[in-house]
């Protein structure tokens, strides 16, 4: 029989941050929580719109390179889908000659990212997952070629990528909060299930930054979390009209399962447990409609798994998961493909590049 997960049945000891993100996206939620975070974000909005305010009104200037940087970000906290966008327009730019380094915060990685950690030069990986976060892992895997950084200081690990390995493209992921490093481009994701949550300001809903960010907003991304496109396409053409800003789609959909050692295809149809530990754990859960879910697991976001922690039959998780298992004395273990569709080339506008 399929357990599915629910608020109190969710594994692995959630956090707090993890409790708090399922308020954000509870529009009916009430009670004394809310009201302490909501008076939280009342300090929250002062140090974020003093922030903006000094770099709009030019009092701090961000600091240039001597290469194209275009920032890839979102407005609200969780997964929205950044990674693989990332991927596919470093792809893109690689394709066309250039240079192309991607540069991550290294979040839930333990290199410290007070230094510059150079995760690949575009051919060799350095560090495995656990050391370079599982995103900027799953990136130097999924994007051959590029040059790959995780660093706290963008200026500096952007300035690192161009005198050493002469770069002419820097893509920033999650860069839109991060206003030291001037950039070209600024690209915003929005998730087309979860939106803009309860549309409050951290730490109260998923919101990073006030309504005054989104007039820095270069190109808009829906993400499309559903085998069916319409909500998000949609969503796109009012987003579109309301912010006046060009808006386009991102379709996410499931390609196949694959075992992470062996790489054969799971048969659609077979019993499995579902487990991840992704910021929006239930949209996962919804692609693998085709298999029989016996259970549904769900970590904190960006949890470093123990091979004891994972039940004992066919698991299916995410890519993102699933380099942090690779070392797993395990052979029934399998990930889900995600296939990333965007054109690339309208998103950029490439006459301008």
């Amino acid at each position: 029989m399929r357990e599915k997960v629910s608020e109190g049945q969710m594994r692995g000891n959630l956090n707090l941050k993890t409790k708090i993100t399922k308020i954000h996206y509870n529009k009916d939620y009430k009670g004394i929580l809310l009201k302490l975070l909501e008076f939280a974000s009342i300090f929250y909005g002062i140090g974020s719109g003093l922030k903006n305010t000094l770099y709009d009104k030019n009092i701090i200037k961000p600091k240039k390179v001597d290469a194209y940087v275009i920032s890839v970000g979102n407005i609200t906290t969780g997964g929205v889908g950044k990674t693989p966008v990332v991927s596919e327009i470093a792809k893109y730019l690689m394709a066309k000659g250039e240079k192309t380094a991607i540069i991550s915060r290294g979040y839930g990685g333990k290199l410290s990212n007070k230094n510059i950690n150079l995760i690949s030069d575009g051919e060799k990986i350095y560090y495995n997952a656990r050391l370079a976060g599982d995103e900027p892992f799953w990136i130097a895997e999924n994007t051959k070629g590029a040059i790959v950084i995780t660093s706290k200081n963008r200026y500096k690990a952007a300035k690192f990528a161009i005198e050493k390995f002469g770069v002419t493209k820097i893509i920033l992921d999650d860069g839109f909060q991060h206003r030291k490093l001037y950039r070209d481009l600024d690209i915003v994701l929005t998730d087309s299930e979860k939106g803009f949550g309860n549309e409050k300001l951290l730490p109260a809903g998923p919101l990073r930054e006030g309504m005054e960010s989104f007039n820095r907003i270069n190109k808009l991304v829906v993400v499309s979390k559903n085998i069916d496109h319409t909500r998000a396409e949609k969503l796109a053409k009012i987003m579109s009209k309301k912010m006046k800003v060009q808006t386009q789609v991102c379709y996410t959909e499931p390609d196949f399962v694959y075992n992470i050692k062996t790489k054969e295809h799971l048969t659609p149809g077979t019993e499995i447990t579902a487990l991840c530990a992704i910021g929006q754990p239930q949209q996962f859960f919804t692609f693998l409609k085709d298999y029989k879910i016996k259970d549904e697991i769900a970590f904190d976001d960006h949890h470093i798994y123990k091979e004891e922690e994972i039940p004992g039959e066919i698991i299916i998780t995410t890519e993102k998961d699933a380099v942090k298992m690779l070392d797993f004395n395990r052979t029934d273990i399998y990930a889900l493909k995600l296939k990333t569709v965007i054109n690339v080339e309208t998103l950029l506008n490439t006459s301008t590049l």
